[in-house]
């Protein structure tokens, strides 16, 4: 396997799991955060140069922006998760299988989505929440989304492929470029130009674009780990079956996601009007940001944990687990801190509107004080993706928001009206915690229990 000294593959089985955890977690952290960073400078930039109506219309499109995460994250996740797995089997050929086959049915699913976006958009932003005010503002910037829509899946979902096949720090370039391009169109298009939040739409298509096509100029390189292949392209039930069993669980957290968003920009409006809407846009811009922080760290355990899985070093992978989770659960309780201690210094970055800061610091205050328990949870979602689990996962991603988040959502405002919608999310978070403390208490007795039967075994 072609390697080089600072993208050996091989080093996930050998190389001290703190030094690999930081290794391919800082790339990944500094990328995604910067990716997430420079979307929110374009919803401050939306917010102070277009004003608090366009932040509610920006915050009506998260929903339909999550059904494209949907079709990104089904194959992007499952692929570099069984590329990490298969590496570690030395299964190479196998591994540029699942290469192929997740592009062309990247650009499939792609394709389909962006056409029933583009025929009943309207009719599908009035059903996530759009009122006759914002709704002019999301018409805007999704109709000129669209094309980027396909460039975010292919340069997300490829960019975790690249990190899982040895080559975490040009991962993070990956993210940089977009990033760095979008902070300089950004303002000139939004200010300089004075086209509103359509600017903000077209910079990000042109950044996705060309990150998009650095990482797939990776994969068209003979020397890179694994590369495209001539006769991979042709879909295959049993290289894609795998790929999406694990691909679906991040697919049904981001399509319930969606749902729920509708369900809550809908029932915030109800009791709170445009200024609500636009306070649940800026609680998930500064909540989607930490939980980003978190991810970045999974996306540095997901090769290691999937690559000694696959070569069943249990002890190592367990080591990364307990670390990441202690990282992502320390990152989380200063994200409550936070919320709980200066709700109204973060909303005020988005906002100097007085009636959105006293909606916003509420909204944080209330839905935060659980916040310190989600990134342990995320990160127990995230190891059995990781081992290939994908029943487990699936339910792990149904479980705080349909079985929990959901129902108090239709309970809790009639109790205590748009105050319950802000309670919903810190009881939902507590429950889902509980569950997943259990189920990977289940998890790790069978790892212990397999590794014990390891060791039993006579060596050869």
């Amino acid at each position: 396997m072609a390697t080089t000294s600072r993208n050996n593959i091989a080093e996930l089985e050998t190389a001290p799991v703190g030094r690999l955890l930081w290794q391919y977690s800082l790339p990944a952290v500094v990328g995604i955060m910067v990716m997430s960073l420079y979307n929110v400078i374009d919803r401050i930039f939306i917010g102070q140069g277009v004003g608090a109506d366009a932040i509610a219309g920006l915050a009506i499109t998260f929903p339909v922006m999550n059904i494209s995460a949907a079709f990104g994250v089904l194959i992007g996740v499952g692929a570099s998760t069984r590329t990490s797995i298969v590496l570690g089997q030395g299964n190479k050929s196998m591994a540029e299988m699942i290469l192929g086959n997740s592009i062309v049915m990247t650009l499939i699913f792609g394709t389909f989505y962006i056409g029933i976006f583009a025929l009943f958009l309207d009719p599908i932003l009035r059903l996530f929440g759009a009122s006759d005010t914002s709704l002019p503002y999301a018409h805007d910037f999704m109709m000129y989304m669209l094309p980027g829509l396909l460039f975010n899946n292919l340069c997300y979902s490829f960019n975790s492929v690249m990190r899982a096949t040895g080559y975490p720090t040009k991962a993070m370039w990956t993210m940089f470029i977009g990033a760095g391009l979008n902070v300089i169109l950004a303002p000139i298009f939004i200010f300089g130009l004075k086209w509103g939040i359509k600017g903000a739409a077209i910079a990000t298509d042109i950044s996705m674009g060309i990150s998009a096509a650095f990482v797939i100029a990776h994969f068209m390189k003979q020397s890179s780990n694994i590369h495209f292949v001539p006769g991979t392209f042709r879909l295959d039930w049993h290289v894609l079956r795998p790929i999406m069993a694990i691909g679906l669980a991040p697919c049904i957290v981001n399509t319930a996601g969606c749902i729920i968003n509708g369900i809550i920009n809908n029932t915030v409006y109800d009791y709170g009007g445009d200024a609500a809407v636009a306070a649940i846009g800026i609680f998930t811009t500064v909540t989607q940001l930490i939980v980003t922080f978190v991810i970045g760290v999974c996306m540095g355990m997901q090769p290691i944990v999937g690559y000694n899985f696959g070569a069943r070093r249990f002890d190592r992978l367990k080591r990364a687990f307990w670390l990441t989770a202690a990282v992502c659960t320390a990152v989380c309780l200063l994200g409550a801190i936070a919320g709980q201690l200066v709700p109204r210094t973060v909303a005020r970055m988005f906002t100097d509107d007085e009636t959105l800061l006293a909606a916003s610091e509420n909204a944080l205050r209330l839905t935060t004080w659980m916040f310190w328990v989600v990134g342990f949870q995320i990160v127990i979602t995230n190891f059995f993706q990781s081992l290939g689990e994908a029943g487990k996962s699936i339910f792990m991603s149904l479980t705080r928001q349909v079985l929990f988040l959901l129902p108090l959502l239709f309970t809790l405002p009639r109790i205590w009206q748009l105050n319950g919608v802000w309670l919903s999310f810190p009881l939902s978070d507590m429950a889902a915690t509980i569950i997943a403390a259990v189920l990977l208490v289940v998890e790790i007795r069978k790892i212990n229990h397999l590794t014990a039967t390891q060791q039993s075994l006579p060596k050869k």
